[in-house]
């Protein structure tokens, strides 16, 4: 068996204000191999925007370990975190967090600025990406020109540009209609089953859940029984 992309051993994390202390997430252990997609799900409250948090190493634990692509996080300083999550992952959110003044292209290449790469490998890097993603065409449109699903198009370019190993999704159709929350998924679909992107989603919605491989429900911070998807 080849390593796990993403391991987390007996994680517990805790935020406290003035003296009041919420554990969010409780003893939490899984594996999520290479290549997988998969959904979080649960209430409000539950704990799945924390697990991803942690995974995508936005935050860090209060206990226990996180390993991602063989590498322990938990333990990175945060300047060593911010570099590695530049490396290592494509971030997707409800909300673009495009910037307006920039074209489609100019905001796909933002990640990339962080590189060494020329500014001519950087414009040919982020076209391949707005290629994969259906947006050849825009990429000299701003974000005011777009529509809402092709605004998410173009923040999933921006989150691929750097060929991440694992893309962590936060609702990334909770703006979007169902139809265009659909072609969004579908999208993903294509980047995990073709190009063999590892992708963690968080969603409250039972069909987004529906395009992943499986999903992993979670409540008052504790880890249910897996279920595998439909499809």
């Amino acid at each position: 068996m080849s390593e796990p992309m993403v391991k987390v051993r007996d994680v517990t994390k805790v935020y406290t204000r003035g003296k009041e202390r919420l554990e969010v997430l409780h003893h939490i252990s899984l594996d999520i191999p290479k290549g997988d997609f998969v959904a979080l799900m649960g209430p409000s409250g539950s704990g799945k925007t924390t697990l991803l948090n942690l995974i995508g190493g936005l935050d860090q634990p209060s206990s226990g370990e996180v390993w991602v692509g063989g590498k322990r996080i938990d333990k990175l300083s945060s300047g060593e975190l911010s570099k590695w999550r530049a490396a290592n992952v494509g971030f997707v959110f409800q909300f673009y967090n495009l910037m307006p003044v920039l074209t489609a292209q100019k905001n796909v290449e933002l990640p990339l600025l962080l590189t060494n790469l020329s500014a001519a490998k950087r414009r040919q890097n982020a076209e391949t990406a707005l290629k994969l993603v259906g947006l050849a065409e825009r990429r000299n449109h701003k974000p005011k020109e777009l529509s809402g699903g092709q605004e998410q198009r173009v923040a999933i370019a921006r989150a691929i540009v750097s060929d991440p190993q694992i893309l962590v999704c936060d609702e990334p159709t909770g703006d979007l209609d169902r139809h265009t929350a659909d072609e969004v998924l579908s999208l993903l679909q294509t980047l995990n089953r073709e190009h063999g992107k590892t992708i963690v989603m968080v969603t409250h919605d039972p069909k987004a859940a529906e395009f992943a491989k499986y999903t992993l429900h979670l409540d008052k911070g504790t880890l249910a029984e897996q279920a595998a998807a439909a499809a």
